[in-house]
């Protein structure tokens, strides 16, 4: 195997994303997948716009194939954060203008010979980006999917083997191994149903749209499900409100139909949550009430701006379980409820939030606890 020229990846750095001694902004499956298809990187020095990156964390796989001279790449990430940290990379190495970002859809992938994927954990958000590849790519395409081998699973091959007639994978290398995949067929991609899928929700009654890499897909998480039971009870006379990590925008789109008075801002840093809560709220015909914006946290929202919050946060960050997001999260809305305005959160029992919410935000009082999950209302100072 050749091997990809030398690069300084130990200058990478995950901010604005959160940085701890556990968390690192490269690793052997980039390397991999650099090794793995440097040949066919090289062939693209000399023309522009044939390299494509999905999935790229925080500019690993973006930036040393720049820096080996290639140049008008194409890349989409799904977290905002990743988004920033290759900006702000880039900038560090003087690789800015090397790049194109674009969403998820046919501008991304037309004509591409050569995709360096990190594959995704969720089935669906590989079923959707394989069939993009293998409808619009080049028919010529080689698509380099790696990961670390502790995240990989035979059902991925069979996901890119359902729309690639060539599936190869590597031998492991430092934990990590890449599939090697090739033959697109694009009439198998065409027949697959549409993105967003969507499922209508009995119990809720309510439908839920979903991209592939939004969490839960068209299904409504426990923890969810468990705040909506009280969400009657919260602020009952606020006029604006925010469902913080919107995810496919259940919350949102609730609390518009209950009320229809109020203005929602639904807010996630997830470009596939947010073109899914865009579909759910129209979908329920709660467009005219619900704004959806892909935003870090509450970044771009007013200080004091709202009545009401809503959040189920994460507590992972890829595959660590870490809870630095949810403080953050707990210190933005603090910062965005109006005063007396409420945070309605709903969290795993076990990781003990109550007291960060009292630090962050004001007296916390709980609503309801189940055997896995508490909801807590938070009123700010």
């Amino acid at each position: 195997m050749p091997s990809f020229p030398e690069f300084p990846f130990e200058r990478l750095r995950r901010r604005p994303d959160v940085e701890a001694p556990n968390l690192f902004a490269v690793d052997a499956a980039d390397r991999l997948i650099l090794d793995t298809g440097a040949e066919a990187i090289a062939g693209e020095r000399d023309r522009t716009g044939g390299v494509v990156v999905i999935g790229d964390a925080y500019g690993a796989l973006t930036l040393a194939v720049a820096a080996a001279g290639v140049r008008g790449v194409r890349v989409h990430q799904d977290p905002l954060t990743g988004s920033r940290a290759l900006a702000e990379n880039a900038a560090l190495l003087g690789e800015e203008g090397t790049y194109a970002e674009h969403s998820l859809d046919p501008s991304l992938v037309t004509g591409a010979r050569v995709v360096l994927l990190r594959l995704p954990r969720s089935l669906d958000a590989l079923a959707e980006i394989a069939a993009l590849l293998a409808e619009h790519a080049d028919p010529d395409v080689t698509v380099f999917a790696g990961g670390m081998v502790k995240h990989l699973t035979t059902a991925m091959n069979g996901v890119l083997g359902g729309v690639f007639d060539s599936v190869r994978a590597s031998l492991a290398r430092q934990k990590a191994r890449v599939l090697t995949v090739a033959d697109p067929r694009p009439e198998a991609a065409a027949a697959l149903a549409a993105w967003p899928r969507r499922a209508f929700d009995e119990q809720l009654g309510l439908w839920v749209c979903a991209h592939g890499a939004a969490f839960a897909g068209t299904s409504v998480d426990i923890g969810t499900r468990l705040l909506l039971r009280v969400l009657d009870q919260a602020v009952p006379d606020a006029r604006t409100a925010i469902d913080l990590g919107c995810g496919t925008g259940v919350l949102a789109t609730d609390l518009a139909r209950r009320r229809p008075e109020i203005r929602v801002i639904a807010s996630d840093q997830s470009a596939a949550a947010v073109a899914s809560a865009t579909a759910t709220a129209a979908e329920n015909g709660v467009s005219s009430q619900v704004v959806v914006v892909r935003d870090d946290g509450l970044a771009t929202q007013p200080d004091g701006s709202a009545d009401l919050i809503v959040l189920n946060p994460p507590f992972h960050i890829g595959s660590v379980v870490h809870t630095g997001i949810a403080h953050r999260l707990f210190a933005d809305a603090a910062r965005v409820l109006a005063p007396g305005g409420e945070l309605w959160t709903v969290w795993n029992s076990h990781l003990g939030y109550r007291g960060a919410l009292e630090r962050s935000v004001g007296p916390t009082r709980q609503i309801v606890r189940n055997a896995k999950f508490t909801v807590t209302a938070s009123s700010r100072r």
